[in-house]
């Protein structure tokens, strides 16, 4: 599962792109610019639905497929799941040929293209259980003033601690950082000879959460202004400048991993900053490291975390979109959302879900907790693109200049607003 969520930010630049040209060519249901489910939804009983996914593995495609085949089962209406090997390109493939797939995962990068020329359903003001979702994950799926599709889980970053190398480290319970000042202390403290104390990936998606403890973010939270040039983001950038070159934080590239989850697994780095997908790896690659997860310090301007979502969209071809938005609400559900967390390890997407999740979940519940306060990625239209090229500048970032990387990246954005 982790590296489906990491390239919801890092991989998807170039596919969400091509996507997004190809889907240029979809009908849009003669809805016009905006697919609104405001009016009549189509109905075709005789339609049954083609759901695409993008699965992160056997359970999650198992856990799915079982939840459509139990609504199915219900309500008369066939549906078939199917696995994407490019979700992305499928997707653009589907509209192009004017046949998209029913329902799908949707990322929040590829909204904005497929909602500006009609391709998708704007069902969102209609699900019954709208005002249960998280405000933040709402936001990530509001397009020029329009709730477009239903959250149907997500992840924020947490800090990840092993347990025995900081045992081993003199630290205990009492030494687990709530500031900058005591996360760049107690990474001084777990670097060795053999493992930095602090690994991660050199990315924005990781990067960014320095950001937003700093009080700074790529753009505003509507998306209507740019903010990456701020002097809060980069100030967040500066800290972890900081750290990379006082020795006590690597990327994990670096320390010969491919993302911060292996470098921890590995033991290369005592700490790291991750999101729960973490889990799934820890207990199938790394069953051996014992680990906690901690809330990531505040920065100077508070708690700050990032968060990744993906929704449930509903085509603006679909024949049958009352059955559509039928089985989002089902796949939405607190049941649904609870059984899909306890099977494949998302964090369900409303609220009425937190407390038996946290329950289910005690070692987690610093992951939950997060989203109080986690901020989106901009989904404006041609943003991966512009997150793609932050990437590339942060690789260099311990001999760079974050003002001049943010200048850029601030540049990029307004361009996109204009």
């Amino acid at each position: 599962m982790q590296r489906r969520n990491s390239r919801w930010l890092i991989g998807t630049g170039l596919a969400v792109a091509g996507a997004l040209t190809l889907s240029a060519c979809s009908s849009g249901s003669g809805f016009g610019d905006t697919a609104d489910a405001g009016g009549e939804l189509t109905s075709d009983s005789s339609q049954g639905l083609n759901i695409l996914i993008g699965s992160s593995g056997d359970a999650e495609t198992a856990s799915v497929n079982s939840a459509v085949a139990a609504w199915s089962e219900k309500t008369g209406t066939d549906a078939k799941v199917s696995v994407a090997s490019d979700l992305n390109q499928q997707l653009a493939q589907g509209f192009a040929a004017q046949k998209p797939a029913d329902v799908f995962y949707l990322s929040t990068d590829a909204l904005a293209g497929y909602a500006s020329n009609g391709s998708l359903l704007a069902y969102g003001d209609e699900l019954a259980n709208k005002d249960d979702f998280y405000p933040s994950l709402v936001s990530s799926f509001t397009y020029d003033g329009e709730f477009y599709c239903a959250p149907k889980d997500f992840s924020t970053l947490g800090l990840v601690i092993n347990t025995d190398l900081w045992a081993q480290a003199g630290l205990t319970d009492a030494d687990i950082p709530t500031t900058w000042d005591e996360l760049a202390a107690v990474s001084k403290t777990l670097t060795t000879d053999t493992q930095v104390g602090l690994a991660l990936g050199g990315e924005y998606a990781r990067l960014g959460a320095f950001m937003a403890q700093a009080g700074g973010s790529l753009m505003s939270e509507d998306n209507t202004e740019a903010t990456a040039n701020s002097a809060e983001s980069v100030a967040g950038l500066e800290y972890a400048k900081m750290l990379l070159n006082d020795g006590v934080m690597s990327y994990a590239s670096e320390i010969g991993a491919g993302w911060g989850g292996e470098a921890f697994g590995k033991q290369l780095s005592a700490m790291t900053i991750e999101g729960n997908w973490i889990t799934g790896a820890m207990k199938s690659d790394f069953p051996e490291v014992n680990y906690t997860v901690a809330e990531l310090p505040a920065g100077p301007e508070g708690q700050g975390t990032l968060q990744f979502t993906n929704c449930w969209g509903i085509a603006a071809d679909s024949p049958n979109q009352a059955a559509a938005l039928q089985l989002v609400e089902e796949l939405t559900s607190k049941d649904a959302q609870l059984t899909f967390s306890e099977e494949f390890g998302p964090m369900p997407s409303i609220q009425s879900a937190a407390a038996e999740w946290k329950n289910a979940n005690p070692t987690l519940v610093a992951f939950l907790d997060g989203a109080d306060y986690a901020q989106g990625v901009p989904n404006v239209k041609g943003a991966a693109d512009v997150t793609s090229d932050l990437n590339a500048q942060l690789e260099s970032l311990k001999t760079g200049d974050a003002q001049a990387i943010l200048d850029s990246v601030q540049q990029n954005l307004e361009a996109l607003l204009k």
